[in-house]
């Protein structure tokens, strides 16, 4: 049973989940602001928050029917019947708690107890999270069933996690902090984007309208193409603003993969095939937020 509810936390998207904690992280390094605990438990509560994201997808795209045999991708816990939707909502329940808990103890220590406005924010921000890696596929208004999953994945994975965690270290905010941020909630929204289009006819029959779906296959592509060099300019951007090395340009490395990739998104005519692309753009942005941050604490 265990196994099947590792299957179901999907731990091939957590690379993607922690990367705007490690931009964030090596910014604040890069700056002498850095914490192990802050690190170590940011890393903790986002990973919670994607499992719970996880899990609540298996559960509402399970109890809808929207995972069917007409699905390309792999085979999801409650449709192959391994886990029942009552003990997958019990998951929910516990995987809630624990990712509260380790939140609340990274406000704490980030902090402390008479920051209050801080405290309360940061409180609000972790519930938010929570509600919005719920509501994605679960419950009858569920947002990622009406268009506006992009909206969200850029906000939590972006925006939220690289200032967030930053904001964490320093207690401040600086506008340019924004650039890299965007440029991981875009790379982000690649990834959805992906799997909104390997699963567009699936999601069509259940009534799930994606962004892919209201916008069809080839204006998604272009979407994409976008989504991919944006996320290359803002990081660019940010990096001639705040230049000191050379060295700073090593995140380039990662868009070799990336820019594999666009060829193989323009070329692709079988939604099936778009499948690998998934994990190799996941990857590709965890290794631009590694050489992205390095380049910084290396300046």
């Amino acid at each position: 049973m265990i196994k099947h509810y590792i299957e179901a936390a999907r731990l091939r998207t957590l690379p993607l989940s922690v990367s705007g904690i490690i931009v964030g992280s090596f910014i604040a390094a890069s700056q002498g602001l850095f914490n192990w605990i802050i690190c170590l438990l940011a890393l903790l509560t986002t990973i919670g928050f994607q499992i719970i994201s996880n899990f609540a997808n298996d559960y509402g795209d399970g109890v809808k029917g929207t995972d069917n045999a007409d699905r390309i991708g792999p085979e999801r816990a409650i449709q192959s019947g391994a886990i029942s939707p009552k003990q997958m909502f019990k998951a929910i329940v516990i995987s809630i708690v624990i990712t509260l808990i380790i939140a609340i103890a990274l406000i704490y220590v980030s902090f402390g107890k008479d920051d209050l406005l801080n405290l309360i924010v940061f409180f609000v921000l972790g519930i938010a999270s929570v509600a919005a890696a719920i509501k994605y596929t679960m419950g009858e208004k569920a947002y990622g069933y009406n268009g506006f999953g992009d909206l969200f994945v850029f906000l939590f994975f972006g925006l939220l996690s690289v200032c967030g965690s930053y904001y964490l270290y320093s207690k401040q905010l600086d506008f340019t902090i924004f650039l890299p941020a965007i440029s991981i909630g875009l790379l982000s929204i690649g990834v959805l984007n992906l799997n909104n289009m390997r699963d567009r006819e699936s999601d069509i029959k259940s009534g799930k309208n994606t962004l892919v779906v209201k916008i069809g296959v080839e204006f998604a592509k272009y979407y994409h193409y976008y989504l991919l060099i944006a996320s290359f300019l803002f990081a660019l951007l940010y990096t001639i603003l705040n230049y000191k090395s050379p060295f700073q340009f090593i995140f380039l490395i990662a868009f070799i993969p990336i820019g594999k990739h666009f060829y193989t998104v323009y070329t692709n005519r079988i939604p099936k095939l778009l499948d690998p692309e998934l994990k190799k753009l996941a990857i590709s942005t965890f290794l631009f937020s590694i050489l992205f941050g390095l380049g910084l604490v290396l300046a």
